[in-house]
C-alpha cells in the first residue's frame, strides 16, 4: 500500500472530529484525569511553524498519558485582550504598506476577504478560523474543541470580574502612582505583549543634577550622581527641539521630548516657549554642588529624546566624554561657529573625583590609552567605558573633596550622596528606559507614572505562598526552578490595567480594562466548566456563582445549584498537571500564573509542573512575520505531510532547547518516515505464524533489545524529553533492526513473527509522535488504532541478557574483521588478505577467562582483582602476563555496566562465534574457522577474552 499522507491523514482528521475522539468527560472508570495546558495564541497575526512546535509537544503528551491509560483534558482558547489585534486593524485601514504586505504575502490572506478584516473581532475569527484552528486541526492536535472561547467573551469576562474583585477583597490590588510602560501613540500602558521593540528595556532610575542659567533649571540626567564634582562643561545638541517650561512651578531648559516624558512622570509641566539647542551653546550653567560654572558646548551626539536632551560631561572618569573632549578641543572652527572662543575649550581639563587601582590619576585617559582609542566612532570606545565604569563602582574611592563620603567605595555611597543631595535640592529624579521600546501600534513607549490599579505582587506572605508552589511543583527541565524563585523575589507592583482595548472592563471602574498578561493568570480553571456555561444565563455568573464553584456551597449563604453542580467537572480536572510554555514567559506570564493559583486555589489545586519550551529557528535565523522569514504549517504539511511536520519538529531538540527548520532536514525525516511505512506494510502483508514459533538467538535478541526500548522510551516520556523518546522508539531501533536484517533470514516463520510484534510495539510507542501513520498501520496489523492500544510495558520473560552477550560479541568481531580489512585496503601497496579466502578467529584460552571471571566478581578494581588471581597458582605463576591481562580487562569492564560484564561472564565464548560462522561466511564471502587459543592455536595469537585474535589467509 502506497504511503500518501496527504489522503492518509485526511481521513483521520474526519474520524476524529464525527466521533468526538478527544472530547473529555469526567469519567467514572478506573483512570486518572491528566490536564494539560498550552498558553492559548493571541491571533494578531497567523500561526507560523514556530507555533506549531509550541503546540504540539504538549499534544505528545497528552497523547502518551491517554496511552497510559489517564483520561486526559488538553483544550484550547483564544487570547484577544488588549490592543495588538486593535493596532493590526489600524495599520490595515490605513493601507500601511507593510501591513498588507504580511496579510497578503505572509500569511496568504485573500484580496477579497481583507474588508472582513477591518473590525477587531473579525481581524481575531479570521486569523482563529484560517490559521490557529487549522493548523492545529492538520497536525492533528487532540483538543477538546468544545471548550474554546476568547477573552472577551461575556461569560469569560464574568470569570474574570470574580477573580479582581476576590483580589481586591483580599487587599492585593491597590491604586496609587507608578511608574509603566506607556504608548505616546495609543496614550495608554502597555506591557511587555504589546512590544515590537525593546522587550527586555528596564527602567532607569536618572538622577537630575539642577544645573542653573540664571534662574533657569537646566538639569541633566546621570546613573552617576557621584561624578557631579568632576563635571568640566557640558552638550547640548544645538539642532535639536528644545522648549522653555514651567516644571512645578519653575522655569526649566529641556527637550521637547523631555518635557512630554516629565508631564507623564506626574510632573506638572507647562510649555512656554520653544527653542533650538542652539540657544544654550556657548552659556555657562552653575554646577548645583560645586558653584562651578561650566561651558555648554554643541554636540551632534547628543539625543534629544534620550533624557533631558542636556548631557554633562566628566572627562576624568568617562572615556567617551574624554574623547569628545579632545575633538571638541581640535574643531576651533566649529566653536568659533557658534562663538565659542577655542581657548575656553582648550583651558577645559579632566577633575579627578576618585582614584582606582589599576589607572592613573585621569582614568578614562588611561582607559583610552591603553584600548587605542582614537575617534569617538571608535568601537573599542564602548567597551572601555564599560569597563571602567564597573571597575569605579565596585573599587573607586572617592577623593578628599567629598568630605564625609572620603575614601569609601563607589558602591557604598552612590545611593546615599544621591539622597543628600536631593534632599537639599541640587537632586531630582527622571525615569528613562535602558534601550529604545517601541509598541506594536508603532508609537513610541516612554516611561509614565500614572495613578493606576496594581497587582501587589510585593506583598511578602503573597511571594512566600507563590515559593511554595514552586518548591512542591514539577520544573522542567529542573535547572529552570530557580528562574521563578528569582522573578518572584524581583517582582513589584504591577499595573493591571489600560484605559482601552478588547478585553474585561475593571469591575468597579469601566473606564479601564484588564490588560492582557493580568487577566490570563487561572483562566485554565475556566475550561474545565467552559463548555457548560454555555448553558448558564450571562447574569447568574456572579460572585456567589464562583464562589460556589470554586469554593463549594459553604462559601455562600445561598450556593447556586448549577454551581454545584458544575464544581463536580472543575474538582475532577483541577489542578493543572502539567503547563508546557516558553522559556522567555517565566519572567512575566508563568510567575503570575504561580501567584494567583496560590492565593485563589487551596494547594492540593496548586499547579503540579511545567515544562519550558525552546525558541524556533527558520534555517539558522530568527523567525520574523514582518519580513516574511516564516514557514505556514499549511504549506509545510501540503508539502510533507503532518506527520513528518510533527516528527520534526519533536526530534530536531528537546522541548526546552532550541531548534533549527531546515527544508533539507525535514526532507530526509519525509523519506525516513516513507521507508518505515514501507518496511511495516511487508511485514503487515507477510505471513506471519499466529503462535511462537521456536526463536533463535538473534530472535531472541531483537526481542530483548525492544524491551529495552520500551523502558527507555517511557522514562523519557515521564521526563517530557520528546527527543530522547522519539530518538529511541525510531532512529535508536532502526539501528537494532538494521543489524537483525543483516544477520538473519527474515523470511524465516520465527523471523517473521519476530518483526510482527517489534512492529506492533513500536508502532504503539510512535503513536504520540506520528499518529496518523500509527493508527493506520496498527489497525490494519491488530483491528485497533494505536491511540486506543495500551502504552507498552517492558516484558521481563522477553529480556535476554545472554542473547545480548552473545549477539554484541558476534557485532564487535564483525566491525573487527571489517575493521582489519579496511586497514590493509588502505595501505599504500596491494595486500591480497584484504580480500582474504579464509579467516581464522581465535578465542582466548581458558586460563585467561578465569581472570576475566575474577574481574566480574571484584568490580572494576584492579587491586581486589590481582588478589583473587593470585590465589590460583596457575596464574600466579604466569607473573607478568597475567598483570597485563588484568589492566586490560579492568579497562574493558569499567566501559560497561555490571549486567553486561555479568552477562559476559557466564557466555560461551567459543560456542557463540562458532554457531555465527554461517552467517561470517556470508558476510565475508569466505570461510571461517574458530579455534580456541593454547592447544589448537599458537600462544603469539594474544587473544583475550571478548576480543579474539583475526588473521586474514588467502589460498
Amino acid at each position: 500500500m502506497e504511503y500518501d499522507p496527504q489522503e492518509l491523514e485526511e481521513r483521520w482528521r474526519e474520524r476524529w472530529a464525527e466521533t468526538g475522539r478527544y472530547e473529555a468527560d469526567p469519567s467514572e472508570a478506573d483512570e486518572d484525569p491528566t490536564f494539560i495546558t498550552v498558553p492559548y495564541p493571541y491571533p494578531s497575526g497567523g500561526m507560523h511553524i514556530g507555533h506549531a512546535r509550541t503546540y504540539t509537544v504538549p499534544d505528545v503528551y497528552a497523547r502518551y498519558r491517554r496511552q497510559q491509560g489517564d483520561n486526559v483534558l488538553f483544550p484550547i482558547a483564544w487570547h484577544v485582550t488588549g490592543t495588538p489585534i486593535i493596532g493590526a486593524v489600524e495599520r490595515l485601514k490605513k493601507g500601511e504598506e507593510k501591513q498588507l504586505s504580511v496579510l497578503r504575502d505572509t500569511y496568504d490572506v485573500p484580496e477579497e476577504t481583507l474588508t472582513d478584516l477591518e473590525t477587531p473581532m473579525g481581524f481575531a475569527r479570521y486569523f482563529i478560523e484560517e490559521h490557529y484552528k487549522r493548523g492545529m486541526k492538520s497536525l492533528g492536535l487532540s483538543v477538546d474543541w468544545r471548550r474554546e472561547f476568547t477573552t472577551n467573551d461575556e461569560r469569560y469576562s464574568k470569570f474574570i470580574t470574580w477573580q479582581y474583585e476576590t483580589l481586591r477583597d483580599r487587599n492585593l490590588l491597590e491604586k496609587g502612582l507608578h511608574p509603566v510602560k506607556y504608548c505616546t501613540n495609543e496614550e495608554q500602558p502597555v506591557t511587555t505583549h504589546d512590544l515590537l521593540e525593546g522587550e527586555e528595556a528596564e527602567f532607569q532610575e536618572y538622577t537630575l543634577v539642577r544645573f542653573g542659567r540664571g534662574d533657569t533649571v537646566v538639569p541633566m540626567a546621570t546613573l552617576r550622581p557621584e561624578t557631579v564634582r568632576g563635571v568640566t562643561n557640558a552638550y547640548v545638541n544645538p539642532d535639536g527641539d528644545y522648549v522653555y517650561a514651567d516644571v512645578d512651578g519653575e522655569e526649566w531648559f529641556v527637550s521637547a521630548a523631555a518635557a512630554e516624558k516629565l508631564r507623564l512622570q506626574a510632573h506638572d509641566v507647562e510649555v512656554r516657549e520653544e527653542a533650538a539647542g542652539a540657544e544654550l551653546v556657548g552659556e555657562r550653567v552653575t554646577n548645583p554642588v560645586t558653584g562651578d560654572e561650566v561651558l555648554v558646548l554643541p554636540a551632534d551626539f547628543v539625543d534629544p529624546e534620550n533624557a533631558t536632551g542636556v548631557v554633562m560631561s566628566v572627562p576624568a572618569h568617562s572615556p567617551d566624554d574624554y574623547v569628545a573632549l579632545q575633538e571638541a578641543k581640535a574643531d576651533d572652527a566649529r566653536m568659533e561657529e557658534y562663538g565659542i572662543d577655542p581657548a575656553d575649550v582648550e583651558a577645559i581639563e579632566p577633575i579627578p573625583i576618585l582614584t582606582v587601582e589599576g589607572y592613573d590619576e585621569i582614568p578614562a585617559q588611561s582607559a583610552v590609552e591603553e584600548a587605542g582609542v582614537t575617534s569617538s566612532d571608535d568601537p573599542a570606545l564602548e567597551k572601555a567605558t564599560k569597563d571602567l565604569y564597573n571597575k569605579e563602582f565596585h573599587a573607586g574611592r572617592m577623593n578628599d573633596d567629598y568630605d564625609e563620603f572620603a575614601g569609601e567605595l563607589v558602591e557604598d555611597i552612590r545611593t546615599r550622596f544621591r539622597d543628600t543631595h536631593r534632599d537639599g535640592g541640587a537632586f531630582g529624579t527622571m525615569q528613562e528606559f535602558s534601550e529604545h521600546v517601541v509598541c506594536r501600534c508603532g508609537g513610541d513607549v516612554v516611561v509614565a507614572e500614572q495613578d493606576t490599579w496594581f497587582l501587589r505582587y510585593n506583598d511578602e506572605d503573597w511571594k512566600a505562598k507563590a515559593h511554595e508552589v514552586v518548591s512542591e511543583m514539577d520544573a522542567v527541565p529542573e535547572n529552570t526552578r530557580g528562574e521563578y524563585d528569582h522573578t518572584i523575589d524581583w517582582l513589584n507592583e504591577w499595573p493591571c490595567i489600560r484605559n482601552y482595548g478588547l478585553g474585561t472592563r475593571l469591575p468597579w471602574d469601566e473606564d479601564f480594562v484588564i490588560e492582557p498578561l493580568s487577566d490570563s493568570t487561572v483562566y485554565m480553571a475556566y475550561y474545565t466548566i467552559a463548555h457548560r456555561l454555555q448553558d448558564v444565563p450571562v447574569e447568574e455568573l456572579d460572585r456567589e456563582f464562583f464562589d460556589t464553584l470554586f469554593y463549594g456551597a459553604d462559601a455562600v449563604d445561598d450556593a447556586p445549584e448549577r454551581a454545584v453542580d458544575l464544581r463536580e467537572e472543575w474538582d475532577y480536572w483541577y489542578p493543572v498537571d502539567y503547563r508546557f510554555s516558553a522559556n522567555d514567559l517565566i519572567s512575566n506570564h508563568l510567575t503570575f500564573y504561580l501567584f494567583h493559583h496560590a492565593e485563589l486555589f487551596d494547594r492540593p489545586n496548586w499547579p503540579q509542573g511545567i515544562v519550558i519550551m525552546g525558541m524556533g529557528l527558520l534555517e539558522g535565523e530568527k523567525m520574523s512575520s514582518s519580513k516574511g522569514h516564516v514557514v505556514l504549517p499549511g504549506a509545510a504539511i501540503d508539502d510533507y505531510g503532518a506527520d513528518t511536520v510533527r516528527f520534526f519538529l519533536l526530534n530536531s531538540a528537546e522541548p526546552w532547547q532550541d531548534y533549527d527548520w531546515r527544508d533539507d532536514q525535514v526532507e530526509s525525516v519525509r523519506t525516513q518516515l516513507e521507508r518505515f511505512w514501507n518496511r511495516a506494510d511487508e511485514i503487515i502483508e507477510s505471513d506471519a505464524p499466529e503462535e511462537r514459533p521456536e526463536l533463535a538467538q538473534e530472535d531472541r535478541w531483537l526481542l530483548s533489545k525492544l524491551q529495552a526500548t520500551v523502558r527507555e522510551v517511557t522514562e523519557a516520556m515521564e521526563s517530557s524529553e520528546t527527543r530522547s523518546a522519539s530518538q529511541a522508539a525510531f532512529y535508536n531501533f532502526e539501528e537494532q533492526l538494521r543489524w537483525y536484517r543483516r544477520r538473519t533470514d527474515t523470511d524465516r516463520p520465527a523471523a517473521r513473527w519476530t518483526l510482527r510484534e517489534v512492529l506492533e510495539t513500536r508502532l504503539r510507542l510512535l503513536a504520540p509522535f506520528v499518529p496518523f501513520m500509527t493508527n493506520e498501520l496498527h489497525e490494519r496489523l491488530t483491528g485497533t488504532p494505536a491511540e486506543d492500544a495500551p502504552w507498552p510495558e517492558p516484558d521481563a520473560s522477553a529480556e535476554s541478557a545472554a542473547a545480548e552477550a552473545s549477539e554484541s560479541q558476534i557485532e564487535r568481531l564483525t566491525e573487527d574483521i571489517l575493521g582489519i580489512q579496511q586497514s590493509l585496503a588502505n595501505a599504500d601497496e596491494d595486500v591480497p588478505e584484504a580480500d582474504p579466502d579464509r579467516i581464522v578467529v581465535t578465542v582466548a584460552a581458558d586460563w585467561k577467562r578465569e581472570v576475566f571471571a575474577a574481574v566480574a566478581e571484584e568490580g572494576a578494581d584492579q587491586g581486589a582483582v590481582m588478589s583473587t588471581v593470585m590465589q590460583n597458582p596457575d596464574l600466579r605463576e604466569r607473573g607478568n602476563e597475567v598483570n597485563d591481562l588484568v589492566g586490560e580487562l579492568v579497562e574493558f569492564a569499567r566501559s560497561r555496566d555490571d549486567g553486561e560484564v555479568a552477562a559476559l561472564a557466564d557466555l560461551e565464548e567459543y560456542e557463540t562465534y562458532e554457531a555465527a560462522t554461517e552467517f561470517l561466511s556470508r558476510e565475508f564471502d569466505a570461510d571461517v574457522e574458530i579455534r580456541l587459543e593454547g592447544d589448537e592455536a599458537e600462544a603469539t595469537k594474544q587473544a583475550i577474552p571478548f576480543r579474539p585474535a583475526v588473521e586474514l589467509e588467502v589460498e
